[in-house]
C-alpha cells in the first residue's frame, strides 16, 4: 500500500464518490445524514432528497430496520475488523446491500453508509467514447 499520509485525498476521493452511478448516504455516529451523493439525492427525492442532509437516517426507517442499524454500529465498535455486514438483497434491483464501517486512520469508528452491489451485467459497450 502507498502512503498516503501526506496527500489530500478528499478531492480524489469526494469526485470518486460523486461519479458513482450508485447511491452513498454517508451517516456519523449520532445516524445524521451527512452527506449525499448525486445518485443519493435522486434516488431518495420523494423522500426529501437533499433536504434529508442533517437529520437522522434513523427516522427515515420503521421500527425493526432502526433497532437492526443500531445493532450493526454496535457491532462495528467493538472490533476494527467488523467493516462490512450483508444487509438485505432487492430482488426488484438486483442488488445486494451492506453497510460499511467508516473509520479514522488509528482505527476509531466515525461512521457508516451503506453500499449498493448490483449483480446485473452492464449492458454499455466497452470503451463507448462518444457520450
Amino acid at each position: 500500500m502507498s502512503d498516503t499520509r501526506n496527500l489530500d485525498l478528499y478531492p480524489y476521493l469526494k469526485s470518486m464518490v460523486e461519479a458513482d452511478r450508485c447511491a452513498v448516504v454517508i451517516c456519523n455516529l449520532k445516524h445524521e445524514i451527512i452527506y449525499m451523493n448525486p445518485a443519493a439525492v435522486t434516488r431518495y427525492v420523494k423522500w426529501g432528497g437533499a433536504a434529508l442532509l442533517g437529520k437522522s437516517l434513523l427516522d427515515c426507517h420503521g421500527p425493526a430496520s432502526r433497532e437492526r442499524i443500531r445493532k450493526i454500529v454496535d457491532w462495528f465498535a467493538q472490533d476494527q475488523e467488523h467493516n462490512r455486514i450483508y444487509t438485505s438483497y432487492n430482488s426488484k434491483e438486483n442488488k445486494d446491500v451492506y453497510m460499511v464501517a467508516l473509520r479514522e486512520e488509528n482505527g476509531s469508528l466515525i461512521g457508516y453508509y451503506e453500499k449498493h452491489e448490483y449483480r446485473n451485467r452492464e449492458t454499455e459497450m466497452f470503451y463507448k467514447f462518444d457520450k
